[in-house]
């Protein structure tokens, strides 16, 4: 039973990351393209990060953890549904899942909402 959660786990954690990619819409170069562009020196490490300033990488590693927060958030949701389903009548089982979706709806409110601030005001000392 332990290797099939390893396996149900591992194949969830490589969903969340691939399925992203393959739904986009936008026109995006293929990894193929992205390596060859860098072998081809057109395009590498160092040369994007002499071109871009720090804002975009700012906005870049935010971005990134929001994004990251938010496949955490799915997944806690995704667990405390799951252990809920299976509790079969066990309230402990029951208490523990509500606490788990409390918790992960409470922490996502509080990064959303501190970004949203920080967003508000950050606008507001840059433009004015």
């Amino acid at each position: 039973m332990k290797q099939y959660k390893k396996l149900i786990s591992f194949v969830c954690l490589i969903v969340a990351l691939v399925l992203p990619q393959l739904l986009l819409a936008a026109d995006l170069p293929s990894p193929l393209d992205t390596l060859d562009n860098i072998a081809s020196g057109e395009r590498g490490p160092y040369k994007e990060a002499m071109d871009t300033d720090l804002m975009e990488i700012i906005g870049t590693v935010i971005s990134l953890a929001l994004g990251l927060l938010g496949v955490i958030f799915l997944v806690l949701m995704i667990y405390a549904g799951y252990n809920w389903m299976t509790a079969r009548g066990e309230e402990d089982k029951v208490a523990t899942a509500k606490d788990t979706i409390i918790r992960a709806v409470i922490g996502i409110v509080i990064v959303v909402g501190s970004y949203a601030i920080w967003r508000f005001i950050f606008i507001r000392l840059l433009f004015q």
